[in-house]
């Protein structure tokens, strides 16, 4: 099978699977609703603050998934006045902390890879096949903080949906551009290249996914 064929197979192998098989290799941990509330607060709080100030300095990884995963990072630190200072969010309302067990800080501290072993890097397929649940390829029930999920062939890509928008990282930086986008999901779903519009007849468009820890 070419790696294209490999590719989707895998990526609508995911999309059929039910929500506990996709989460099997994952330990037993759920946020409640309070939780996952604040987290996707928080999560979107960083990605927009990306997007205004550029990518931080704390963000090693910078490609599509890195955005998720250092989002998703940042979010569950103790965000004290040193955190705030150093990621320039002084006078920004900030959403109250995600209170966590000591259980669950422990099971999220790492991502599950396609081979089920836990570590700090996975990319964008590993992401949505090992650590997320799919939705469907409707953007009607994406929530903030959900993924976009695209299967170019040879590369695949995420988007972070920020409510009233669109977040992602192109995977490439130069002297004068970031790479850091935002667009609005209209603009998107009329894009030129017919490869990156988020709608059912798009073959590209494997879906949206929930990260798998958040309860809603």
């Amino acid at each position: 099978m070419h790696r294209r064929q490999a590719l989707v197979a895998l990526a609508l192998g995911v999309i059929a699977m039910p929500a506990r098989a996709l989460t099997q290799a994952m330990p037993e941990v759920l946020l409640d609703a309070e939780q996952s509330r604040r987290l996707r607060a928080w999560i979107t709080l960083i990605v927009a603050a990306q997007l205004r100030a550029g990518p931080s300095p704390r963000w090693q990884h910078r490609d599509c998934a890195g955005l998720v995963r250092f989002a998703v990072r940042e979010s569950l630190r103790h965000h004290d006045a040193a955190w705030v200072r150093a990621n320039g969010l002084q006078g920004v309302a900030l959403p109250p902390e995600v209170a966590l067990t000591s259980a669950q800080r422990a099971a999220l501290r790492d991502w599950v890879d396609i081979d089920g072993k836990r570590q700090a890097y996975v990319g964008a397929l590993a992401l949505v096949q090992a650590n997320c649940r799919p939705l469907g390829k409707e953007l009607a029930p994406a929530e903030a903080g959900d993924l976009l999920f695209f299967d170019q062939g040879d590369d695949q890509h995420l988007m972070v949906w920020m409510g009233s928008y669109i977040a992602y990282h192109t995977g490439t930086e130069t002297a004068s551009d970031n790479g850091l986008r935002a667009v609005a999901p209209r603009r998107l779903m009329n894009w030129e290249d017919t490869r990156w519009r988020p709608v059912p007849e798009n073959s590209n468009f494997i879906g949206i996914y929930r990260l798998a820890f958040l309860s809603r």
